[in-house]
Order: C-alpha cells, then structure tokens, then sequence
C-alpha cells in the first residue's frame, strides 16, 4: 500500500508533504523520518470549518470555541505521498522555463491558497505578484509571501504570473536542507532565544534596581521624620526639666529664705532691712477657668507618681533610687522583647520584687499606669502582649531617667 503520510520517529507527528517534514525538521532538529501508510487526520469543525489534525488539536479548538462537532474527512483528502521533493526553478530562469520544459509539456499557473491570495490581493498586490510570492514560498503564510516580494522586488519577471508544469501544480519554493544546514538553523534559533532571553533578563534587573532606588529612598525619608520627631520630643522633655528644675531651686531658696527669718526671730534679732530682702513673689490667686479641665497625660501621672514614691520615703533615698532603676530595668525589658512572657508577668511576693519596688507606696501604681494589670487574685502583675504600648515604656523610661539624675526631683 502506497505511503500517506510521513513520521517523525523523534515525536510520533504525522506530515503530509516531503516540504512539511524539511519545515518540521528546521524547527525541532528531528532528522528521523519514515513512511506511513496512516493518513494525517483531517478532522473539520461544522462549525466554523477549521480542520483538525489530531484528537489533541480538537480538543484545544473545542476548549478555545465551544464547537465540539467534527466530521472526518481524512479519506477524502488522503493522497499518496511524494517522496521526491519537487525542483524549483531559479528565478533567473522564470522567463525562460517554457523553452527549458519539454517539448509538448503542457504549463499553467500553479494552484496557491485562495484565502492567502485575497489576503494579499487586499493589501494592493497585484494577483500576479500574489500569486508569484504564495507559489515560491510555499503557501506558508502571508508573512513569508510579504517577505518575498520585499526580496525580489527588482525582479525583471515580478509582474509576470508563473508558470509551472501540469505535475507540478503547488511548488513550496524552498530548497532541501542538508543535516548540516537544518543543524545551523537550529543553533542560530537557538542563540536568538538565548540572546532575547539575555535582554528580557536585563531589562527586569534595571526595574529591580529601580524599585530597590525607590524603597531605599522612603525609607531614608521615613528614617529621616522619624528621628526629627524624636529630636521635637527630647526638646519638649528637657524644656520642661528645666522648667521644673527652675521651679525647685525657687522654693529652696524661699525656704532657706523663710527659716533664716526664723532663725533672727528666736535669737530676737530684728529682721533684716525690706531693702536687703527680696520681695517675695505676689501670690496670684487662681481663676477658675470655665472651660473643662484636660484630663492628665500619662506622663504626667507617672512624673506624679514617681513624685509621691519620692516623698513618701524622702529619708530613703537609696532605697528610692534602687526602685526607680528596677522600674527602669523592668520597662526596658520589655521594649526590647515584647514577646517574652517572663519580662510581662511580675510575682507580687517575690522578695526581691517586694524589696525593690513593692514595698514601696507608689511602685505597683507606677508599673500599673504602664500597663500591667492584677491578675489570679491579685497575685501576679501581667502585661498583656496585645497592649504593650512602646510609646508609654519609653515615656516611662524618660521619666524614670530624669527622677534619677535629676537631684531636685520631688522637692515641689
């Protein structure tokens, strides 16, 4: 039985035509190819007529359309294969192929494909060229035909319909490629992948590095607000340490002022001249403001708080200062690892805790305006991790800070 078909024996795909096997053969580097007596499916859509090759080419048009109705008409358009690639006659020799044919051989204009034809006709080509360009490029497309004519325009026969042979009705136009010619074709497919691969990587290396750009550059920007603000705040803090300073040193000094008078009093002295002495500040009675009061910061009820601590053991002030430094470790334990539990939970009647901090009127207040509530009865203090605020340890910390170094704290 004559042969239908050809088979690549690198992927099993049935080709109709010696010129589809070379096209094959230029793509994939397959150079294993036999005679089938099996015809290439022809499997066509009632639909919208498309044909199909293969089961897998229905099943992608059916998942791309919907159509799902095919008729097979393999046997209508199976014909034996030739196995000999038909000869293209060169250009050149276009005008003169009927004196090259042979005597009495009947020559007439090869059959091209008409959709392609009108394609082209459609684009202002003249049917001649059309068809001069679909019969020598094989019918491969209207990009390769276009691609033609632009190669031979200059052609003295360009305008002239060809002629061919009655045998030789549909010519592919291209030569027969040697192992040696398909092998560099497919090494130089390869190297222009590789190189556009090569320019795609590139390109998506120079918008990383943008991005990167733009990153680095909020964040500097964000760093940049962050430590300004922070700078606001150190101003506003020491202003008002200052403030508070000035305010200590003013009523020590009134008060040594007030027991010198006591003191020239008891030795019956006289006091001192009113020139010498310095009038004592008016006293300024407070006006009720009739607008509401601001409820107290949580800096200022911990500066109370650690202010009360103070003058509750003013004899103290060793015992004082150890508590406001265990305060201070407690707080920065936290800041620094919020997620551990054993820097958030207190036993109440752990002894070192009771020495330091908790036998102290004020310390568990303190710690509770932090954020540390009672808890099993009163028996632990816990700092839940959800309402670690940084903001208030680190106010805590600055307050705690300035009651150590400060040595007029809690005089007023």
């Amino acid at each position: 039985m004559a042969g239908l078909s050809l088979k690549c024996g690198d992927c099993g795909a049935f080709l109709k035509t010696v010129e589809e096997a070379q096209e094959h053969a230029e793509l994939t580097s397959h150079s294993n190819f036999s005679e089938s007596t099996e015809a290439v499916l022809n499997l066509v859509c009632t639909t919208c007529s498309k044909p199909c090759r293969s089961k897998t080419e229905t099943d992608l048009h059916t998942k791309r359309t919907g159509h799902a109705d095919f008729v097979d008409k393999t046997s209508e358009a199976a014909k034996p294969i030739e196995l000999e690639a038909p000869k293209v006659l060169p250009e050149s020799e276009e005008g003169n192929k009927s004196a090259d044919s042979e005597p009495g051989q009947e020559m007439v204009v090869p059959e091209v494909d008409k959709k392609l034809l009108e394609e082209l006709e459609s684009m202002e080509f003249s049917t001649a060229k059309a068809t001069r360009a679909l019969h020598y490029s094989g019918n491969s497309g209207v990009e390769a035909a276009v691609n033609w004519l632009v190669d031979h325009e200059h052609d003295p026969d360009i305008d002239e319909m060809p002629r061919v042979p009655v045998e030789i009705k549909v010519e592919s136009g291209r030569p027969s490629l040697t192992p040696e010619q398909v092998k560099f074709k497919a090494q130089e497919l390869r190297e222009r992948a590789r190189k556009k691969k090569e320019e795609e990587e590139k390109r998506m290396e120079r918008e990383r590095e943008k991005e990167r750009i733009r990153v680095s550059k909020e964040l500097l920007e964000a760093k940049r607000t962050e430590e300004e603000n922070e700078r606001k705040r150190m101003i506003a803090f020491r202003k008002a340490e200052k403030e508070e300073e000035k305010r200590a040193r003013e009523k020590i000094r009134q008060r040594l002022e007030e027991d010198k008078a006591e003191r020239r009093r008891k030795l019956g002295l006289p006091p001192e001249e009113p020139a010498t002495v310095k009038a004592a500040a008016p006293v300024v009675e407070e006006k009720k403001s009739p607008l509401p009061v601001k409820p107290a910061s949580k800096a200022e009820r911990m500066r109370d708080c650690l202010r009360s601590l103070k003058q509750n053991h003013k004899d103290e002030d060793a015992k004082v200062k150890r508590a406001f430094q265990t305060l201070l470790t407690y707080a920065g334990n936290v800041v620094k690892n919020p997620g551990e539990e054993k820097f958030r939970k207190i036993r109440l009647n752990n002894p070192t805790f009771h020495d330091r901090v908790g036998s102290l009127k004020g310390g568990i207040e303190f710690l509770e305006i932090c954020g540390f509530e009672k808890i099993e009865g009163g028996e632990f203090l816990f700092l839940p991790r959800d309402k670690v605020d940084v903001p208030v340890l680190n106010t805590a910390g600055a307050e705690l800070n300035s009651a150590i170094v400060n040595p007029f704290f809690g005089v007023l």
